[in-house]
């Protein structure tokens, strides 16, 4: 086997490795890093190369690195509740927003032509008085004017 692609094996199997690391860590290259070093050190105590303190050592750490994942995934999960909270209050304040200027709109409406009645309930009374007033006098005009 030549050397260049003792180098491609190589270098896919490293490759390889940091993405299944990666992977079991959630995508948090501190926690992937702890638990490469805990099977290293698992490893090492299989074939009699290290003690049980630092094995037992390095499964630590890669708990602390769990905790410290989770606690992060907690953190995000909470953003995104008060994120959707934040939304759905812009949602009831956009209608609230829509009712009060759809009540302000009927009221106007409903005043407006509240006030034009009595506005024409007015001139109807004020002709009719002109024509009582006008008939007292002996005018034989019209409320218009003419004869």
């Amino acid at each position: 086997m030549s050397s260049g692609r003792f180098l491609q094996i190589t270098g896919g199997a490293a490759v390889l490795g940091v993405g299944y690391y990666l992977y079991n860590a959630g995508g948090s290259p501190k926690a992937a890093e702890k638990r490469m070093e805990a099977d290293l050190s698992k490893a090492g105590s299989s074939l009699g190369l290290s003690g049980k303190g630092k094995e037992a050592q390095k499964q630590g750490e890669v708990a602390v690195a769990d905790i410290g994942k989770k606690a992060d995934e907690y953190m995000q999960d909470a953003k995104r509740g008060v994120s959707k909270v934040d939304s759905k209050l812009e949602g009831y304040r956009k209608d609230a927003e829509a009712k009060l200027e759809s009540t302000a709109k009927d009221t106007r409406a409903n005043a407006n032509a509240a006030i034009d009645s009595f506005d024409k309930n007015v001139e109807a009374k004020a002709t009719q008085a002109k024509s009582a007033v006008n008939s007292w006098f002996g005018g034989s005009k019209g409320v218009d004017g003419s004869k």
